[in-house]
């Protein structure tokens, strides 16, 4: 149903940082720059980063990300904590999704709860 979500970020410098590490194992990666926000996909940009322009109480957003291995979401996950980030949940199945569920859950530069899940059995 998306094609791309874009969201504000207080420091894009550390959020660039951030998602450079922790898409790079799931085969997402910058695809450009317009106007100081910063694209990230596989093929397309389908998330955008950009610096905050509105006022008021941040909220937090959920980004989950899709991996094509339970590896990748574990990668994900190092990668993460390699560049410093709270971890929410470390990688683990989540049957109450469903039985193959598996996912990690860390905190992104702007608390942000970022995800990567795979769908696929092991």
């Amino acid at each position: 149903m998306f094609d791309h979500i874009s969201i504000q970020v207080g420091d894009v410098s550390a959020s660039t940082a951030f998602y450079d590490a922790v898409l790079a194992p799931l085969g997402g990666r910058r695809l450009m720059e317009i106007d100081g926000a910063i694209a990230y996909g596989t093929t397309r940009p389908v998330l955008w980063l950009g610096p905050a322009t509105t006022g008021g109480t941040p909220r937090e957003t959920h980004l989950a990300f899709t991996a094509d291995t339970r590896a990748a979401v574990v990668a994900f996950h190092d990668a993460a904590v390699a560049a410093g980030a709270e971890v929410l949940h470390a990688p683990r199945l989540w049957p109450e999704y469903h039985p193959t569920y598996f996912g990690a859950f860390v905190r992104d530069p702007d608390g942000n709860n970022v995800e990567a899940v795979c769908h696929a059995p092991e």
